[in-house]
């Protein structure tokens, strides 16, 4: 029993167990009804999410809908854009819960199957946000640890070693201490102008280590190793401490998150596709203690293709295509990756310009109002400018004008009845007069207060910062404006801006315009002198 909170007590009655149990919860000894009110609370306080729909000025909730939709679109791309110093070239070992706590549903189907999915995603865009980069994959399981992939830079064959994956089932424990020893190992001989990282997927509440993992945690602190936690249970305080040791420079809630859900679970894992930031005591400590030149020789070659088929020096199988390295002349099969031979590191130039948007990312586009949108030096701006898809027409003013319409002709109908009723009661009493105008004039005034009122609650929902309720968002630099799915684009994929890009190509042809009828003038010049003379 040393390992229980709290000794059983036989011989006590109903009432000392229930003001027992209380005393856990809400710290009053016998407060059954108080505890009680506070864990109703706990599971009524609900969102409820059919409140948020409103109804438009156009009598439908579409407007709502496109605005849940900007909303989801606009999150993935408002990041910091701040220009930070960033590690490029990483070398991340994905370690993998196989244990059988990974057999549990509460994320659908397992969170053994929902892991190995959501791992070959990663893989994927890992590489294609960090082209120069390197990937491993270890497992644990029954208390040791098991390499699934060994450390490479080639997608296709992290995918295979995932899938392979699903034609077993998680059984055992994990061993915190094993995968950490093999990680390191694995990471010892990354250079060091490259990032050394660990993701742990972890679904466990422990760790069979067979000894002691504090002694782990400082070799990887002595290795500069950072790593990151993703839980899929509840926290672990060996996993806090080992996040606050090895990120002593950052805040442990960045680097040990517990998943909620399948989509969260999905934004964790995905968000470390970005390059983590380098600090700048740590860059210059760096500096100080090596003092060498931070340069990297690199290797730039091309494919080649030969009619007979010949062994590749990565993997020695026989293949008529491949890339020869710029030093050796060795024969790989893909790109990039190191040079078996003399240990080059080898890619194309592409690989190089995709790694670079990290350094200087483009700057989130601002939300444009109505009133810009619709002013005298952007009303021409109709379609986007990237796809030159049309706008979505101001609904707010359209109703606007029909309730204003719609009043004026209430208000017409309205004084011709009072004239009418004038002219058949001569001798009415003018206070029944004022009662009839005075009947006529609240009407108008429900009915603007009615439009006014719905037209500010549309402004309300969207006027948020993240979604435009003109549905165009602007470059700040170009000032060009854009629908949210080439925002998207262009901050995920294309990592620039059309109109900025257009703009530099416009200002090019002129210089080169300017530099060419320059020449021409002074040819013309030359030949009608050489007629003169």
């Amino acid at each position: 029993m040393a390992e229980s909170d709290e000794e059983y007590a036989p011989g006590g009655s109903d009432d000392d167990v229930e003001a027992h149990q209380m005393t856990r919860i809400g710290g009053h000894p016998g407060s059954r009804s108080r505890a009680k009110g506070k864990d109703d609370d706990a599971f009524t306080t609900i969102r409820r999410t059919w409140e948020d729909v409103e109804e438009g000025p156009d009598g439908t909730i579409s407007g709502t809908i496109d605005s849940l939709l900007q909303q989801g679109k606009r999150k993935r791309t408002l990041k910091d854009t701040t220009p930070l110093q960033r590690g490029i070239i990483r070398h991340l070992i994905v370690i993998i819960d196989l244990s059988a706590a990974m057999t549990e549903k509460d994320l659908r189907p397992t969170r053994y199957l929902l892991t190995i999915r959501y791992c070959q995603d990663f893989v994927t865009e890992f590489f294609e946000q960090n082209p120069i980069s390197q990937i491993g994959i270890i497992g644990m399981r029954d208390g040791l640890a098991v390499r699934v992939s060994g450390m490479s830079g080639n997608p296709s064959d992290h995918i295979s070693n995932l899938q392979a994956l699903r034609n077993s089932d998680p059984k055992g424990q994990p061993s915190l201490q094993n995968a950490f020893d093999m990680a390191r190992a694995a990471l010892f001989h990354a250079p060091s102008h490259g990032t050394r990282e660990i993701l742990l997927l972890f679904g466990s509440l422990l760790s069979s280590d067979p000894g002691d993992i504090h002694t782990t945690i400082t070799s990887l602190v002595n290795a500069h190793i950072t790593t990151t936690v993703i839980g899929l249970s509840a926290q672990v305080a060996i996993c806090l401490t080992l996040v606050k040791r090895t990120n002593p420079h950052s805040n442990p809630q960045k680097h040990y998150n517990i998943a909620l859900d399948e989509v969260n679970y999905r934004e964790l894992i995905m968000r470390l596709a970005t390059p983590p930031e380098s600090h700048t005591q740590e860059a210059a400590a760096a500096v100080d203690n090596s003092n060498k030149s931070s340069l990297l020789m690199m290797g730039f070659p091309s494919r080649v293709t030969d009619p007979n088929p010949s062994l590749c020096a990565c993997h020695s199988r026989p293949t008529t295509g491949g890339y020869l390295c710029s030093r050796c002349s060795s024969k790989v099969c893909s790109l990039p990756t190191t040079c078996p031979a003399c240990s080059l590191t080898l890619i194309l130039s592409t690989h190089l310009a995709r790694s670079y948007h990290h350094l200087f990312p483009l700057q989130n586009w601002k939300t444009v109002t109505w009133s810009r949108a619709t002013s005298a030096s952007h009303k021409h701006k109709a379609l986007c400018f990237a796809c030159q898809s049309p706008f979505r027409p101001n609904l707010t003013t359209s109703t606007k004008l029909v309730s204003n319409n719609t009043m004026n002709t209430s208000v017409h109908e309205t004084g011709n009845q009072v004239n009418a009723a004038r002219v058949s009661t001569k001798g009415a009493l003018p206070r029944a007069q004022n009662a009839d105008s005075a009947s006529a004039e609240p009407s108008a005034a429900a009915l603007l207060a009615s439009a006014q009122g719905t037209d500010s609650s549309h402004k309300q929902r969207d006027g948020d910062q993240t979604v435009s309720e003109s549905g165009r968002y602007e470059c700040g630099t170009c000032g060009q404006f854009f629908c949210v799915d080439c925002d998207v684009f262009c901050h995920e994929i294309v990592h620039n801006c059309p109109g900025c890009l257009s703009r530099e190509g416009e200002m090019l042809l002129r210089s080169e315009g300017g530099q060419n009828g320059e020449e021409a003038m002074e040819i013309d010049q030359s030949t009608t002198n050489g007629e003169k003379g």
